[in-house]
Protein backbone atom coordinates (compact mmCIF):
# COMPACT_ATOMS: atom_id res chain seq x y z
CA UNK A 1 0.00 0.00 0.00
CA UNK A 2 0.76 3.19 -0.96
CA UNK A 3 -0.13 6.53 0.69
CA UNK A 4 0.71 10.22 1.05
CA UNK A 5 -0.06 13.68 2.17
CA UNK A 6 -2.42 12.60 5.61
CA UNK A 7 -1.85 15.92 7.08
CA UNK A 8 -2.49 14.50 10.12
CA UNK A 9 -3.21 17.92 12.09
CA UNK A 10 -4.38 19.86 9.78
CA UNK A 11 -7.76 21.98 10.03
CA UNK A 12 -8.81 22.96 6.44
CA UNK A 13 -10.97 26.33 6.44
CA UNK A 14 -10.72 26.95 9.78
CA UNK A 15 -13.54 28.86 11.16
CA UNK A 16 -15.72 27.03 8.97
CA UNK A 17 -18.43 24.64 10.67
CA UNK A 18 -17.03 21.22 8.83
CA UNK A 19 -12.49 22.40 10.23
CA UNK A 20 -12.63 20.95 13.62
CA UNK A 21 -14.63 18.20 12.42
CA UNK A 22 -12.03 17.31 9.62
CA UNK A 23 -9.07 17.54 12.00
CA UNK A 24 -10.78 13.62 13.57
CA UNK A 25 -11.83 12.57 10.20
CA UNK A 26 -8.49 12.72 8.82
CA UNK A 27 -7.20 10.67 12.03
CA UNK A 28 -9.62 8.65 11.59
CA UNK A 29 -9.01 7.61 7.78
CA UNK A 30 -5.57 6.88 8.44
CA UNK A 31 -6.73 4.55 11.66
CA UNK A 32 -8.94 2.77 9.05
CA UNK A 33 -5.81 2.54 6.35
CA UNK A 34 -3.49 0.61 9.80
CA UNK A 35 -6.58 -1.53 9.58
CA UNK A 36 -7.25 -2.51 5.64
CA UNK A 37 -3.30 -3.51 6.29
CA UNK A 38 -4.04 -5.82 9.20
CA UNK A 39 -7.26 -7.02 7.65
CA UNK A 40 -5.27 -7.83 3.94
CA UNK A 41 -2.07 -8.97 5.41
CA UNK A 42 -0.36 -5.85 3.57
CA UNK A 43 3.51 -6.66 3.14
CA UNK A 44 4.20 -3.03 2.58
CA UNK A 45 3.10 0.38 3.49
CA UNK A 46 5.10 3.19 1.86
CA UNK A 47 4.14 6.79 3.24
CA UNK A 48 5.53 9.30 0.75
CA UNK A 49 6.13 12.43 3.11
CA UNK A 50 3.61 14.62 4.80
CA UNK A 51 2.42 12.08 7.15
CA UNK A 52 1.62 15.18 9.64
CA UNK A 53 0.61 18.91 8.21
CA UNK A 54 3.63 20.30 10.56
CA UNK A 55 6.41 19.53 13.06
CA UNK A 56 5.10 16.45 15.00
CA UNK A 57 4.09 16.62 18.48
CA UNK A 58 5.64 14.26 20.58
CA UNK A 59 2.72 12.77 21.98
CA UNK A 60 1.64 12.58 18.12
CA UNK A 61 4.84 10.41 17.28
CA UNK A 62 4.17 7.96 19.99
CA UNK A 63 -0.15 8.17 18.90
CA UNK A 64 1.06 6.86 14.99
CA UNK A 65 4.12 4.77 16.13
CA UNK A 66 1.65 2.54 18.48
CA UNK A 67 -0.63 2.44 15.10
CA UNK A 68 2.13 1.42 13.36
CA UNK A 69 3.58 -1.20 15.48
CA UNK A 70 0.11 -2.51 16.31
CA UNK A 71 0.82 -4.25 12.72
CA UNK A 72 1.31 -7.85 12.87
CA UNK A 73 2.56 -8.86 9.35
CA UNK A 74 3.06 -4.93 7.87
CA UNK A 75 6.10 -3.51 7.13
CA UNK A 76 6.42 0.10 7.17
CA UNK A 77 8.82 2.89 5.62
CA UNK A 78 8.74 6.74 5.91
CA UNK A 79 9.63 9.66 4.81
CA UNK A 80 9.65 13.23 6.37
CA UNK A 81 8.07 15.97 3.46
CA UNK A 82 8.31 19.38 2.55
CA UNK A 83 5.29 20.34 5.73
CA UNK A 84 7.02 17.90 8.57
CA UNK A 85 10.39 18.15 7.68
CA UNK A 86 13.08 17.42 10.15
CA UNK A 87 13.76 20.63 12.04
CA UNK A 88 17.27 20.62 13.67
CA UNK A 89 17.11 18.76 17.29
CA UNK A 90 13.69 17.67 16.33
CA UNK A 91 12.36 14.40 18.32
CA UNK A 92 10.95 13.37 14.60
CA UNK A 93 14.67 12.70 13.16
CA UNK A 94 15.57 10.64 16.44
CA UNK A 95 12.54 8.65 17.50
CA UNK A 96 12.48 5.36 18.36
CA UNK A 97 10.38 3.33 16.01
CA UNK A 98 8.95 0.07 16.25
CA UNK A 99 10.91 -2.72 15.28
CA UNK A 100 8.47 -2.81 11.90
CA UNK A 101 8.69 1.36 11.33
CA UNK A 102 11.89 2.34 8.63
CA UNK A 103 12.17 6.04 9.13
CA UNK A 104 14.85 7.41 6.37
CA UNK A 105 15.22 10.47 8.35
CA UNK A 106 18.61 11.59 6.25
CA UNK A 107 19.28 14.32 4.08
CA UNK A 108 21.26 12.26 1.19
CA UNK A 109 18.90 8.88 -0.13
CA UNK A 110 19.71 5.95 2.15
CA UNK A 111 18.83 2.49 1.78
CA UNK A 112 16.56 0.36 3.87
CA UNK A 113 16.57 -3.72 3.27
CA UNK A 114 14.02 -6.08 4.31
CA UNK A 115 15.15 -9.25 3.55
CA UNK A 116 11.93 -11.38 4.70
CA UNK A 117 10.16 -9.56 1.92
CA UNK A 118 13.36 -9.64 -0.69
CA UNK A 119 12.53 -5.99 -1.10
CA UNK A 120 14.91 -2.82 -0.65
CA UNK A 121 13.43 0.92 -0.52
CA UNK A 122 15.53 4.14 -1.18
CA UNK A 123 14.85 7.78 -0.05
CA UNK A 124 15.31 10.98 1.71
CA UNK A 125 13.63 13.14 4.19
CA UNK A 126 13.46 16.67 4.15
CA UNK A 127 15.34 18.58 6.42
CA UNK A 128 13.90 22.19 5.67
CA UNK A 129 11.15 23.35 3.73
CA UNK A 130 12.48 23.41 0.53
CA UNK A 131 14.98 20.97 -2.40
CA UNK A 132 15.46 22.27 -5.24
CA UNK A 133 18.56 19.65 -6.36
CA UNK A 134 17.40 16.09 -8.12
CA UNK A 135 18.69 13.93 -5.13
CA UNK A 136 17.35 10.89 -6.43
CA UNK A 137 20.52 11.20 -9.39
CA UNK A 138 22.46 10.13 -6.46
CA UNK A 139 20.21 7.17 -5.78
CA UNK A 140 20.85 4.23 -8.21
CA UNK A 141 19.59 1.10 -6.82
CA UNK A 142 21.93 -1.31 -5.16
CA UNK A 143 20.87 -4.64 -6.85
CA UNK A 144 21.08 -6.48 -3.75
CA UNK A 145 17.00 -7.42 -3.46
CA UNK A 146 14.62 -9.07 -5.66
CA UNK A 147 12.13 -6.23 -5.98
CA UNK A 148 13.56 -2.80 -5.61
CA UNK A 149 11.62 0.94 -4.74
CA UNK A 150 12.52 4.47 -4.91
CA UNK A 151 10.38 6.63 -2.22
CA UNK A 152 10.06 10.38 -2.98
CA UNK A 153 8.71 13.48 -1.82
CA UNK A 154 8.20 16.51 -4.68
CA UNK A 155 7.39 17.47 -8.01
CA UNK A 156 7.76 21.10 -8.68
CA UNK A 157 10.67 23.34 -8.80
CA UNK A 158 11.24 24.18 -4.97
CA UNK A 159 10.36 20.98 -3.87
CA UNK A 160 12.43 17.79 -5.34
CA UNK A 161 11.98 18.79 -9.26
CA UNK A 162 10.47 15.39 -10.94
CA UNK A 163 12.21 14.47 -14.32
CA UNK A 164 10.26 11.81 -15.26
CA UNK A 165 12.80 10.10 -17.99
CA UNK A 166 15.44 10.33 -15.27
CA UNK A 167 12.88 8.38 -12.59
CA UNK A 168 12.55 5.50 -15.15
CA UNK A 169 16.31 5.51 -16.11
CA UNK A 170 17.19 4.62 -12.71
CA UNK A 171 15.28 0.54 -12.68
CA UNK A 172 13.18 1.18 -9.95
CA UNK A 173 10.68 -1.71 -9.67
CA UNK A 174 7.91 1.18 -8.43
CA UNK A 175 8.60 4.41 -7.01
CA UNK A 176 6.53 5.96 -4.39
CA UNK A 177 5.78 9.34 -4.99
CA UNK A 178 4.09 11.91 -2.78
CA UNK A 179 3.50 16.33 -2.28
CA UNK A 180 1.21 16.09 -5.68
CA UNK A 181 -2.40 15.85 -4.18
CA UNK A 182 -4.19 14.32 -7.11
CA UNK A 183 -3.53 10.72 -7.88
CA UNK A 184 -2.08 10.80 -10.97
CA UNK A 185 0.07 7.42 -12.43
CA UNK A 186 3.58 8.79 -13.50
CA UNK A 187 5.08 6.00 -15.67
CA UNK A 188 2.28 3.10 -15.94
CA UNK A 189 3.55 0.07 -14.33
CA UNK A 190 6.43 1.90 -12.86
CA UNK A 191 5.89 5.35 -10.87
CA UNK A 192 2.48 6.97 -9.18
CA UNK A 193 1.74 9.81 -7.01
CA UNK A 194 -1.02 8.54 -4.70
CA UNK A 195 -2.56 11.73 -4.09
CA UNK A 196 -3.58 13.17 -0.76
CA UNK A 197 -4.90 10.51 1.30
CA UNK A 198 -7.98 12.98 1.93
CA UNK A 199 -8.54 16.83 0.91
CA UNK A 200 -7.12 19.14 2.95
CA UNK A 201 -7.55 22.21 0.40
CA UNK A 202 -10.55 23.92 -1.42
CA UNK A 203 -8.88 23.07 -4.44
CA UNK A 204 -8.30 19.44 -3.51
CA UNK A 205 -11.23 18.23 -5.85
CA UNK A 206 -11.74 15.13 -7.39
CA UNK A 207 -11.46 11.53 -5.53
CA UNK A 208 -8.76 10.81 -2.96
CA UNK A 209 -7.16 7.62 -1.67
CA UNK A 210 -4.49 5.27 -1.95
CA UNK A 211 -2.54 3.02 -4.20
CA UNK A 212 -2.71 -1.12 -3.91
CA UNK A 213 0.09 -2.55 -5.76
CA UNK A 214 1.73 -5.81 -6.37
CA UNK A 215 5.46 -5.97 -7.57
CA UNK A 216 6.79 -9.65 -8.88
CA UNK A 217 8.83 -11.26 -11.40
CA UNK A 218 6.60 -10.17 -14.08
CA UNK A 219 6.80 -6.48 -13.03
CA UNK A 220 4.60 -4.04 -11.04
CA UNK A 221 0.57 -3.81 -11.12
CA UNK A 222 -1.16 -0.69 -9.11
CA UNK A 223 -4.44 0.80 -8.70
CA UNK A 224 -5.71 3.77 -7.31
CA UNK A 225 -8.31 3.24 -4.63
CA UNK A 226 -10.64 5.99 -3.54
CA UNK A 227 -10.94 6.12 0.40
CA UNK A 228 -11.78 9.81 1.81
CA UNK A 229 -14.43 11.03 3.39
CA UNK A 230 -15.52 13.51 2.08
CA UNK A 231 -15.02 15.46 -1.63
CA UNK A 232 -14.43 19.19 -2.69
CA UNK A 233 -17.01 19.81 -5.28
CA UNK A 234 -17.03 23.02 -7.41
CA UNK A 235 -20.10 24.06 -9.36
CA UNK A 236 -21.37 26.87 -11.57
CA UNK A 237 -25.20 27.64 -10.33
CA UNK A 238 -27.05 29.31 -13.04
CA UNK A 239 -29.29 32.09 -11.36
CA UNK A 240 -32.50 33.15 -13.09
CA UNK A 241 -34.12 36.93 -12.91
CA UNK A 242 -37.27 35.37 -10.76
CA UNK A 243 -35.16 33.97 -7.83
CA UNK A 244 -35.01 35.30 -4.86
CA UNK A 245 -32.79 34.58 -1.83
CA UNK A 246 -35.08 31.83 -0.38
CA UNK A 247 -35.32 29.93 -3.57
CA UNK A 248 -31.11 30.21 -4.51
CA UNK A 249 -31.08 28.46 -1.12
CA UNK A 250 -33.51 26.17 -1.66
CA UNK A 251 -31.36 24.89 -5.24
CA UNK A 252 -27.90 24.54 -3.30
CA UNK A 253 -29.69 22.55 -0.51
CA UNK A 254 -31.46 20.43 -3.62
CA UNK A 255 -28.06 20.15 -5.25
CA UNK A 256 -26.10 19.39 -2.31
CA UNK A 257 -28.36 16.44 -1.50
CA UNK A 258 -27.89 15.41 -4.98
CA UNK A 259 -23.93 15.01 -4.89
CA UNK A 260 -23.57 14.20 -1.26
CA UNK A 261 -24.18 16.10 2.36
CA UNK A 262 -21.04 14.39 3.10
CA UNK A 263 -19.10 16.55 0.86
CA UNK A 264 -17.86 20.20 1.04
CA UNK A 265 -18.60 22.64 -1.83
CA UNK A 266 -17.30 26.03 -3.62
CA UNK A 267 -20.32 27.37 -5.51
CA UNK A 268 -20.27 30.19 -8.25
CA UNK A 269 -23.48 31.73 -8.91
CA UNK A 270 -23.64 32.54 -13.10
CA UNK A 271 -26.64 34.10 -14.64
CA UNK A 272 -28.69 37.27 -14.31
CA UNK A 273 -30.61 38.57 -10.92
CA UNK A 274 -33.47 41.11 -9.85
CA UNK A 275 -31.56 44.70 -9.65
CA UNK A 276 -33.43 44.71 -6.55
CA UNK A 277 -32.16 41.22 -5.03
CA UNK A 278 -29.55 41.45 -3.21
CA UNK A 279 -28.37 37.72 -1.95
CA UNK A 280 -27.04 36.76 1.62
CA UNK A 281 -24.80 34.56 1.16
CA UNK A 282 -24.20 33.75 4.71
CA UNK A 283 -27.41 32.50 4.92
CA UNK A 284 -26.66 29.72 2.40
CA UNK A 285 -25.08 27.05 4.16
CA UNK A 286 -27.72 24.61 5.14
CA UNK A 287 -25.83 21.67 6.05
CA UNK A 288 -22.68 23.41 7.27
CA UNK A 289 -20.18 22.20 4.24
CA UNK A 290 -20.02 25.33 2.06
CA UNK A 291 -16.44 26.29 1.97
CA UNK A 292 -17.04 29.26 -0.33
CA UNK A 293 -19.46 30.90 -2.38
CA UNK A 294 -18.80 33.70 -5.44
CA UNK A 295 -21.34 35.85 -6.62
CA UNK A 296 -20.52 36.61 -10.17
CA UNK A 297 -24.84 37.61 -11.21
CA UNK A 298 -25.19 40.18 -13.18
CA UNK A 299 -28.53 42.91 -12.43
CA UNK A 300 -31.35 42.09 -15.61
CA UNK A 301 -31.71 45.82 -16.15
CA UNK A 302 -34.08 47.31 -18.94
CA UNK A 303 -31.61 49.13 -20.07
CA UNK A 304 -33.86 50.62 -23.33
CA UNK A 305 -36.08 51.88 -20.37
CA UNK A 306 -33.90 53.03 -18.01
CA UNK A 307 -32.27 54.94 -20.87
CA UNK A 308 -35.30 56.62 -21.34
CA UNK A 309 -35.46 57.83 -18.62
CA UNK A 310 -32.30 59.06 -17.64
CA UNK A 311 -31.48 60.04 -21.02
CA UNK A 312 -30.94 63.34 -20.18
CA UNK A 313 -28.39 63.12 -17.13
CA UNK A 314 -25.06 60.82 -16.64
CA UNK A 315 -26.65 57.24 -16.53
CA UNK A 316 -28.20 57.65 -19.83
CA UNK A 317 -25.28 59.42 -21.28
CA UNK A 318 -23.22 55.84 -20.01
CA UNK A 319 -26.34 53.50 -21.38
CA UNK A 320 -25.78 55.32 -24.77
CA UNK A 321 -21.72 54.44 -24.88
CA UNK A 322 -22.58 50.76 -24.83
CA UNK A 323 -25.36 50.96 -27.14
CA UNK A 324 -23.60 48.24 -28.91
CA UNK A 325 -22.74 45.89 -26.53
CA UNK A 326 -23.07 42.45 -26.76
CA UNK A 327 -25.13 40.06 -23.73
CA UNK A 328 -22.41 38.15 -22.76
CA UNK A 329 -19.24 39.97 -23.59
CA UNK A 330 -16.97 42.30 -21.61
CA UNK A 331 -18.52 45.51 -22.72
CA UNK A 332 -21.94 44.09 -21.42
CA UNK A 333 -20.02 43.59 -18.17
CA UNK A 334 -18.61 46.89 -17.84
CA UNK A 335 -22.17 48.39 -18.23
CA UNK A 336 -23.94 45.74 -15.66
CA UNK A 337 -21.02 47.18 -13.51
CA UNK A 338 -21.17 50.95 -13.67
CA UNK A 339 -24.87 51.42 -13.88
CA UNK A 340 -24.92 49.47 -10.67
CA UNK A 341 -21.87 51.96 -9.18
CA UNK A 342 -24.01 55.09 -10.68
CA UNK A 343 -27.93 53.72 -9.34
CA UNK A 344 -25.84 52.57 -6.14
CA UNK A 345 -24.16 56.23 -5.49
CA UNK A 346 -26.99 58.95 -6.56
CA UNK A 347 -29.61 56.28 -6.41
CA UNK A 348 -31.99 59.74 -5.48
CA UNK A 349 -31.30 61.20 -8.84
CA UNK A 350 -32.13 58.61 -11.16
CA UNK A 351 -35.05 56.82 -12.41
CA UNK A 352 -35.39 53.11 -12.02
CA UNK A 353 -36.68 50.71 -14.25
Amino acid sequence: MHIADVHLGVRPEAGKAYSEKRDTEIWETFRKIIMICEEEKTDLLLIAGDLFHRQPLLRELKEVNDMLGSLSHTEVVMIAGNHDYIKPGAYYGRFDWEPNVHMLAGKEPSEVQIPKLKTSVCGCSYHERKITETLYDKALPSGEMDYEILLLHGGDKEHLPIDKAKIEKLGYDYTALGHIHKPTCLIPGKAAYAGALEPTDINDTGKHGYIRGEITKEGCRFTFVPFATREYVHLALNVKVEMSGFSLRNVIQKTIEENGKENIYKFLLKGYRDPEIRFDLTQMDVYGNIAEITDETKPAYDFEKLYEKNKDNLLGSYIASFANAEKDSMEYEALCAGVLALMETKGESYEDS
